[in-house]
């Protein structure tokens, strides 16, 4: 019963010890703490997200990323896409939609090891492109597809 009453009590202190540290900012996950893209987020348009995060690097068109979105999305709400690559050292996995009124959707950060695939859900305001920029090696590649919407998923 006594060394139970010990452990409780050395992990209470711990506990106490580790929060007071992460409250006072002296321990910060840095690995999983997510990058501040705000100034992206709010750009009117494709142009200006690309230069806000690529700070305007050249797209070129690769066969190497394939993306995969339905023709016609019956609920622009729900939009599933999957993009992946073959691409070597891939870093990042930006997803845009030129007619949403904020065409960034998401910005995937990956390791070296990492296998560069992502499948989500995308919200879609009217019928589109969906594009899918892929920086792998310093260079941006991109592939994009043509998505009908039939009721759209940002208020409309």
């Amino acid at each position: 019963m006594n060394s139970q009453r010990r452990l409780l009590l050395k992990g209470s202190c711990a506990t106490a010890a580790l929060g007071t540290a992460l409250a006072a900012g002296l321990i910060t996950p840095r690995h999983v703490m997510a990058a501040n893209l705000s100034s992206a987020f709010s750009a009117a348009s494709v142009e200006d997200v690309i230069n806000n995060m690529f700070a305007g690097q050249t797209r070129l068109t690769s066969s190497q990323v394939q993306i995969k979105a339905p023709d016609i999305a019956e609920n622009g709400a729900v939009v599933p896409v999957t993009v992946e690559t073959d691409l070597a050292d891939v870093e990042t996995i930006t997803l845009l939609v030129n007619n949403n009124a904020t065409p960034l959707v998401a910005s995937y950060t990956f390791s070296a090891d990492a296998e560069p695939y992502v499948s989500t859900r995308i919200k879609m305001g009217k019928t589109s492109g969906v594009e899918a920029i892929v920086k792998a090696g310093g260079k941006l590649y991109t592939a994009s597809k043509e998505v009908k919407v039939t009721i759209g998923g940002c208020g409309g």
